[in-house]
């Protein structure tokens, strides 16, 4: 199916409506979803079905009518098409042939069929029998002179079975390196929030929702990469909670919705009102955003103290719930206000009008996303962040509370069955005695690491557990280079993607079955169990057949890989496969808060995981949630790159585009930005278009300003005049992965900053067009 041809038009109309039915429409046409794999999108988000193998959002009790969006849709149709990757076209096309399509191309050849070995005479896969791809990968590893040598990459997608079987086979097998998609986006909420309220997960329920009256949205655009969410927010918003939108990008979803499960809304065409404040930090500015509302916060409490009113500080929470609070208000009162407004890009009076709404709500909930995490000081926004709802107790309290939002379905509940390269020793006790064994103890690779050990000979051995590693990491070229220096990839999959033609000497691809397709094991059909971005645990049942019989899952996959490495002596790996509810029993035996883990996941919507810190238990050294200080830093790469080039040197944000999930491209069009029929634009201001000599429609290359002396280049993107503040500018990924140094990380966490890299615009000439396939 054609794409429309390629043009910019503002898009006027609310998010979601009759232009979500109209592109879900386009979507299960493009991808061939026959009549029978319509009746499967009924059973997405419900008790007797599958869960979305897109977003974490979480449902209200897997009981309503219609659970499911746009983007939601796209995934299963994706999953549920018609179309088909043959050992025939693998034959007929050579890798360096597949290479030269676009990630959308790539996506749009269908199901992998069989599990395919690559072929290094030919330059293309062929069929492999599935008994002979397990004992080449356990030759493989049996070959490696240490199991350091070898990293075992998960994506977000695994469930919690094949997520812990995973890690188990690995830390039997002898390693830690465990290489994650949370490595790549919430590594800053699972590392800064632990020291700051004792746990790493956000602290509100889904309930929670219904009775706050203020919700603060830090860097994240729902009605792209959660548009479920988008219903409770307009549920805030009917009720008239005051909702705040705080993002450089002023993204259509958050100003108007019109829900799509609404007659009303939809017969009438009419919407609701989502924000009702917008404000815009510069890139990086959010830290210095958030310092100035506390020290605002401060500032009123002083006020309310001279005058004889009540106090804006919860003074009970704070001395009977937290550690170092006089250090932190010292800090704040130190701060200039001069330094907060020239490193946020917000005024003076903007950042107190954000104050006041904070200190009016009752019950106040902070989201985020991305737009926070993915900088270099984004561990210390996070506690920043935590420290601002501490000064007014919106933690642990009905109706408020810290909620981070997660991105694909089961990312939360991979790290919480173990995919860790960082575990505890109380969690490495416990599996160690469960299964009897001494586990590994010393530290293993996150991505960039992992990335950092192929390129010199540490790691000869890459597997992963779903995902598109090679597009999802930064600087593509380094990353490329460094997976096929590899002695062996292994990718487990259910469609083709680049990953699978950036391979080692050897490589495998393993298709999976999808979180839509019945998983019959021993003639019984098996149940798969996710963790949603509130810790609800569920269990999702397959509803349809597989894509062709020869497809495996990933459960049956990982256990297979663990006895061609390791036999069954010890750890009967096939049998667990046989009957997931013993492996959620070991998981039972293992992790905290599954207790009778079998048992709850029977009740409709599942369980919703304890979580210490929502009943203001703080697992903390101290026993107390910390205020924790952290300085306002101004020698930044950013400000290096300003100071050898001034305006000129640009702050990129890489981002998605309404099409993609991921690095999943459904389709070349971004609507609510008004971008059709394209993915390679810049959004840039006016005024920073004037500065630059550019106008609107013309093309540049973008390279990255870094001082290791590595030319970073992406070229050929059309300038797209748009509302985003002055020094920055946005663009999709992956194509601007190659922009993103791989030693350009977060503090603590080694998170890539890919929503803060500077870079300089260079005029080139338009691309010759290219009609895509």
């Amino acid at each position: 199916m054609s794409q429309e041809k390629p043009r910019i038009a503002p898009y006027t109309h609310a998010a979601a409506g009759w232009g979500a039915i109209k592109y879900v429409a386009l979507s299960l046409l493009r991808e061939r979803v026959n009549g029978l794999n319509y009746r499967a999108l009924f059973y997405q988000n419900q008790p007797n079905g599958f869960d979305c193998p897109g977003c974490a959002w979480p449902d209200r009790e897997h009981a309503s009518t219609f659970e499911f969006c746009e983007n939601g849709v796209k995934a299963v149709a994706a999953e549920t098409t018609s179309k088909r990757v043959t050992p025939e076209f693998l034959a007929a096309n050579t890798v360096e042939a597949l290479m030269k399509q676009t990630d959308f191309e790539l996506e749009q050849h269908g199901r992998l069929s069989e599990p395919m070995v690559y072929d290094p005479q030919t330059d293309t896969y062929r069929p492999i029998a599935w008994d002979a791809a397990f004992a080449l990968i356990g030759e493989q590893l049996r070959s490696l002179p240490s199991p350091d040598q070898a990293a075992f990459y998960t994506s977000g997608r695994a469930s919690n079975e094949a997520a812990f079987l995973y890690q188990l086979f690995a830390r039997a097998y002898g390693t830690n390196n465990f290489p994650d998609c949370s490595n790549m986006c919430h590594e800053a909420t699972s590392r800064g929030l632990p020291f700051a309220v004792g746990v790493g997960k956000g602290t509100v329920t889904l309930q929670d929702f219904e009775t706050a009256d203020t919700l603060l949205l830090f860097g994240q655009n729902p009605a792209t990469n959660h548009p479920r969410m988008l219903g409770e927010l307009r549920e805030c918003a009917k009720r008239g909670a005051t909702l705040v939108s705080i993002n450089p990008l002023r993204e259509r979803g958050l100003e108007r919705f019109t829900n799509p499960q609404s007659p009303v809304e939809m017969l009438t065409m009419s919407s609701t009102n989502i924000c009702s404040v917008f404000v815009q930090p510069k890139l990086g500015g959010d830290f210095a955003l958030i310092k100035g509302v506390a020290k605002r916060v401060l500032e009123l409490d002083d006020e309310a103290v001279a005058a004889n009113r009540e106090r804006v500080l919860d003074l009970d929470f704070i001395a009977s719930h937290t550690n170092g609070f006089e250090a932190f208000a010292d800090d704040l009162r130190k701060e200039a206000w001069e330094t907060i407004e020239t490193e946020s890009g917000v005024p003076r009076e903007e950042i107190e009008g954000l104050a006041l709404i904070y200190v009016r709500g009752k019950r106040v909930i902070c989201t985020w996303g991305m737009g926070l995490t993915q900088h270099k000081h984004s561990v210390q926004t996070i506690q920043l962040l935590a420290n601002l709802m501490m000064m007014r107790g919106n933690i642990g309290r009905e109706g408020a509370g810290l909620c981070p939002i997660r991105g694909h379905s089961n990312v939360q509940g991979n790290r919480t069955v173990g995919i860790e390269e960082k575990p505890t020793q109380a969690f490495l006790d416990r599996l160690g005695s469960v299964f009897g064994f001494e586990p590994p103890r010393e530290h293993g690779y996150d991505v960039v690491e992992s990335i950092e050990a192929m390129r010199a000979g540490k790691v000869k051995v890459f597997i992963a557990l779903g995902g598109n590693f090679a597009m999802a990491s930064p600087d593509s070229e380094i990353t490329w280079d460094a997976l096929r220096s590899c002695d062996l990839t292994v990718h487990i999959a259910t469609k083709l993607n680049r990953s699978h033609l950036i391979h080692g000497k050897a490589a495998l691809i393993l298709p999976t079955l999808g979180r839509t397709e019945i998983d019959m094991q021993g003639g019984v059909a098996q149940g798969v169990t996710v963790e949603d971005s509130v810790a609800m645990v569920h269990i999702s049942y397959g509803m349809k057949q597989p894509a062709t019989p020869a497809l495996m899952s990933e459960t049956a996959i990982v256990a297979n890989m663990a006895n061609a490495t390791l036999g069954e002596d010890n750890i009967p790996w096939r049998w667990y496969a046989q009957d997931y509810s013993r492996i959620r029993d070991k998981i039972e035996a293992v992790v905290e808060g599954f207790e009778q883990y079998n048992a709850r996941i029977a009740h409709p919507g599942g369980f919703h995981m304890r979580i210490a810190a929502r009943e203001r238990e703080w697992d903390t050294a101290s026993g107390k949630a910390e205020f924790l200080v952290n300085p306002l830093v101004v020698d930044t790469p950013i400000r290096r790159a300003q100071a050898r080039f001034g305006e000129r040197a640009m702050v990129l944000m890489t981002t998605r585009s309404h099409d993609q999930y991921n690095t999943t491209i459904y389709a070349l069009d971004d609507r609510y930005r008004g971008v059709f029929g394209q993915r390679r634009v810049v959004f840039i201001n006016r005024d920073d278009l004037a500065m630059l000599g550019f106008k609107a429609g013309e093309w540049v290359d973008l390279t990255t300003v870094w001082d290791d002396g590595v030319e970073r280049r992406a070229p050929g993107f059309l300038l797209v005049e748009y509302n985003i503040p002055r020094g920055c500018i946005g663009a999709y990924y992956p194509e601007t992965n190659p922009l993103v140094p791989l030693d350009s990380v977060a503090d603590v966490c080694n998170t890539p900053t890919s929503k803060s890299i500077p870079v300089l615009l260079h005029r080139t000439a338009a691309p010759v067009e290219r009609v895509a396939a």
